[in-house]
């Protein structure tokens, strides 16, 4: 018996053993097929591989259908640092043309976080179609890399760089807080790129791919059952004129400045230039893109990256004296036939501020001959007038009218990074001259558009879709709608009232800069053959350099179809450079034609910034 016992003690013991065994066998396997997911990883990377579909970025059209920007195919090398064993690196670094330091940079960079080693990332983006050809010829040397395709943008003419922005890699602070984005994909910077990005951009879909011992691509995984398809973006339907643009910013060449041309019944944008320009094909690509931008950027000279027709905040000069001349109506200060004396200045200031020989001017007159003296005697008058008990409510009364014109103020535009430019405040005076230590004469230079009075080139270009409109304004925008359905934002259709609303102020002003380009008047060498055009020319002082030369027109003067206000840095006189630039556009854009190749030739070959091809003869 007791040797029984002994048996069935082996038997519950070796049993045990081997149930113990299997015990461990089944857990492992439980682990591995369960739990552990490295080998159905591995096994999945040997056959499958999941490639991010980016959609295609939708098309900006201009007004008229002809194609502002489309795309191009670009091919990103992808890597998946623990699938690398075996790569051939040597002949990787030799297509890629970096040395072996570089690629160990980049492997390290793969295996950190968030990105595991099993995980795929950018190796190199936007290879170029050289590269990307070799690359396929010995894909098969090159374990762990693949290439994923993608596009980029392509602009048919190098032309509304500024307007249209570009689009760059997303920022690392962006893709934590928006969990559409992964590093290394694309998102507008600038323009239009920028403040659509939500419609251009699309959804981005999954590609199951299939692939062979040799890393080749042979398939989609179930005829692509389980791929998710990309959606691509929403096309865009711009304001702007592409010819107009690019005439624009032939006359523009060799010239710091802005011009801006807007459609008075509409508030829609018609061209945006900012010179000096870049042709926005140069911020596109991969290291081509990196050594253009850095050039771009290290140009201190002619800031080229520099939207100057938004954000650029210049003196108006006189043509400033247009919100003068209707306040002054609107309070009664002044009529059509008001004359003030000019002894070639403003007299009670000793002459200052200076003033071209013309004699005593009355409203139109003093419009079309631009007299310092006489809007100088205007501030004054609105800002002291007896119902106010003290100046500086006369002061802040003006200053809230200029403000409902746009200036001192963000007029709301579809574009980024406008500037609200500046009105300055009772606040701001107190602090420079000390509280009722200062009034009229003190600050006069603000009723000629001078002093710390700043507007951009967009606010220019408002005002005299303004007075075009005879007081109303849409918010300029240069999206005319987007997708097929064309939708617009509700707020491009709100008209905007100014603090002036009587028409015969508006009337007699228009009078004055219709004047503008008669004989005697200061815009007169700019008149344009066959159109009645309204203008104003204004030189701003610049305490830095030379005066700015500033022009502003709309035109025809009834039923205008176009606003447009151009500003040429350290120019000089408004009638020598800015008038002319304004009047061929107007022409440009109403006629379709130049009857004047001689100005046209003349504004085309001068360089401003290099002093090349000046002419001598500067008239106001």
């Amino acid at each position: 018996m007791p040797k029984y016992n002994h048996l069935i003690n082996r038997k519950l013991i070796i049993g045990g053993f081997f149930c113990l065994i299997a015990l461990i066998y089944l857990g492992r396997l439980f682990y591995l097929q369960v739990i552990d997911d490295q080998y159905i990883h591995e096994a999945q990377a040997n056959a499958f591989r999941y490639l991010t579909e980016y959609p295609v970025r939708g098309y900006i059209y201009d007004r008229n259908g002809k194609l502002l920007v489309m795309n191009d195919i670009s091919y990103d090398l992808m890597i998946i640092p623990k699938e690398t064993k075996g790569c051939d690196t040597m002949a990787l670094c030799e297509i890629l043309e970096i040395d072996k330091e570089e690629y160990l940079k980049r492997y390290k960079k793969a295996c950190v976080h968030p990105n595991s080693p099993r995980k795929q990332s950018f190796f190199e983006k936007q290879l170029d179609r050289q590269t990307y050809a070799k690359l396929q010829e010995k894909m098969y040397r090159f374990k762990g890399f693949f290439v994923q395709k993608r596009t980029v943008r392509k602009y048919p003419r190098p032309i509304a760089a500024h307007l249209l922005g570009y689009v760059g890699e997303v920022s690392s602070e962006k893709a934590e807080k928006d969990s559409y984005y992964k590093e290394g994909d694309y998102i507008g910077i600038s323009g239009i790129e920028r403040s659509y990005e939500e419609e251009l951009r699309g959804k981005k879909g999954t590609q199951i791919a299939i692939t062979d011992v040799h890393n080749k691509t042979v398939g989609r995984y179930m005829n692509g059952k389980y791929d998710t398809l990309a959606i691509p973006g929403k096309p865009l339907y711009c304001s702007i004129d592409m010819d107009l643009q690019e005439y624009g910013e032939k006359l523009m060449h060799g010239k710091k400045g802005a011009v801006v041309a807007i459609e008075p019944s509409t508030g829609e944008i018609l061209c945006l230039v900012s010179s000096p320009g870049y042709d926005p094909n140069e911020l596109v690509g991969g290291k081509e893109r990196t050594k253009c931008f850095a050039r771009l950027y290290s140009d201190t000279v002619g800031l080229p990256l520099f939207n100057r027709a938004l954000t650029a905040m210049y003196p108006p000069g006189s043509t400033f004296k247009l919100i003068d001349a209707l306040i002054g109506q609107d309070e009664g200060v002044i009529t059509r036939s008001t004359v003030y004396p000019c002894a070639r200045g403003y007299p009670p200031m000793g002459g200052k501020p200076k003033c071209h020989p013309h004699g005593a001017e009355d409203l139109i007159g003093s419009i079309a001959v631009s007299c310092n003296s006489y809007y100088s005697y205007v501030f004054k008058d609105i800002t002291s007038q007896k119902k106010f008990k003290k100046y500086t409510d006369g002061f802040e009364h003006w200053r809230n009218v200029v403000k409902t014109f746009g200036p001192g103020t963000r007029l709301g535009t579809d574009l980024p990074y406008d500037k609200p430019g500046n009105v300055p405040s009772v606040q701001y005076y107190d602090k420079v001259f000390g509280k009722n230590r200062w009034f009229a004469n003190t600050i006069v230079s603000l009723g000629i558009g001078q002093a710390e009075l700043l507007l951009v080139p967009l606010q220019m270009a408002n005002v005299i879709a303004i007075i075009a409109n005879k007081g109303f304004y849409y918010t300029p925008h240069c999206i005319k709608g987007v997708s097929d359905s064309k939708q617009l934002d509700k707020k491009f259709k709100e008209k905007h009232l100014v603090g002036v609303q009587k028409e015969e102020c508006y009337k007699n002003v228009i009078d004055g800069m219709q004047k503008c380009f008669e004989p005697g008047g200061t815009g007169f060498a700019s008149k344009i053959p066959g159109i009645i055009a309204c203008g104003k020319t204004g030189t701003a002082e610049n305490p830095h350099g030379k005066s700015h030369a500033v022009f502003q027109a709309f035109a025809p003067r009834e039923q205008p179809k176009i606003a447009i206000a151009c500003l040429v840095e350290n120019a000089g006189w408004g009638g020598v450079w800015a008038a002319p630039v304004v009047s061929l556009m107007i022409e440009k854009y109403l006629t379709g034609k130049i009857t004047r190749p001689d100005l046209e030739k003349r504004i085309m070959a001068a360089d401003l910034i290099n002093g090349k091809n000046l002419l001598s003869t500067e008239f106001h």
